[in-house]
């Protein structure tokens, strides 16, 4: 008796295998075309079941993470700026910071690819299986301060606690609200030896200090923050074209 591939489809969607519909007919014909055997078909629908779900728990995991798949690694100019420290930038993408549960920090001026390697490095969590979120500074202490008038710090909290990597961009850029430096501490304190974070800044970590406001609670975040953390700092050219002369508008020469 012979099955129509119509026919197959409301066991597969029972069992929570529709997937397998994508591919088949096309592994039907393989398996006639090439004599495999049953076991042979079989093993290879199950190959490509894992590998779409794989790639769909990929994709759900940078949406999620609110990771941008424009900035990776093989479209990061590393001839861009020398400064860059190549082998220190690939030691990190194998993530065994994340495994041990220590931080990064990139810092440079505003253009030299902070960001972009931050995605990079996320990216690359993602896709060794560890969950991610990437998240502004401001937006961090905005969200955690927006909480106290409803009553969900806590559950705000622990969106910033749960993943395997915090990646907290543009570190130290804006003046933090009146409660965004204990906001700040709770958050590097709930994930220390927990948790990694990355965090990019254009500031020193010497300015850091000052920025947090509080010395003593200055101090304390950025013990956490520093605890054998990879520093990496990029100097030089910014890939943003500034505002000269040659982008301006020529007017036509006068006849």
């Amino acid at each position: 008796m012979t099955v129509a591939v119509h026919e197959l489809q409301p066991f597969l969607k029972r069992l929570r295998l529709s997937g397998v519909l994508d591919t088949l007919e096309v592994r039907n014909e393989q398996a006639v075309a090439e004599k495999w055997t049953y076991i042979d078909f079989l093993s290879r629908l199950l190959q490509d079941e894992v590998e779409r779900r794989a790639q769909k728990q990929l994709a759900l995991r940078i949406k999620r993470g609110r990771i941008n798949t424009t900035k990776t690694l093989e479209a990061f100019d590393f001839t861009f700026n020398q400064s860059v420290n190549r082998r220190q930038v690939y030691d990190l993408a194998t993530c065994e910071f994340i495994r041990r549960r220590r931080n990064a920090v990139i810092v440079g001026q505003t253009g030299v690819g902070k960001t972009h390697l931050a995605h990079a490095l996320a990216h690359e969590a993602v896709r060794k299986g560890f969950d991610v979120l990437f998240v502004g500074a401001h937006q961090l202490v905005s969200h955690l301060a927006a909480g106290r008038a409803d009553d969900t710090s806590q559950r705000r909290l622990a969106t910033y606690l749960k993943p395997d990597l915090l990646v907290v961009d543009d570190f130290g850029l804006r003046p933090l609200p009146p409660t965004g430096g204990g906001d700040l501490y709770d958050v590097i304190d709930g994930r220390y030896e927990r948790g990694s974070i990355i965090a990019t800044s254009n500031r020193a970590p010497s300015e850091w200090h000052e920025w947090l406001g509080d010395p003593l609670l200055a101090s304390s975040t950025l013990d956490r923050l520093g605890h054998d953390a990879a520093v990496i700092t990029i100097t030089g050219k910014s890939f943003r074209r500034p505002f000269n002369d040659a982008d301006k508008e020529v007017p036509p020469d006068d006849d």
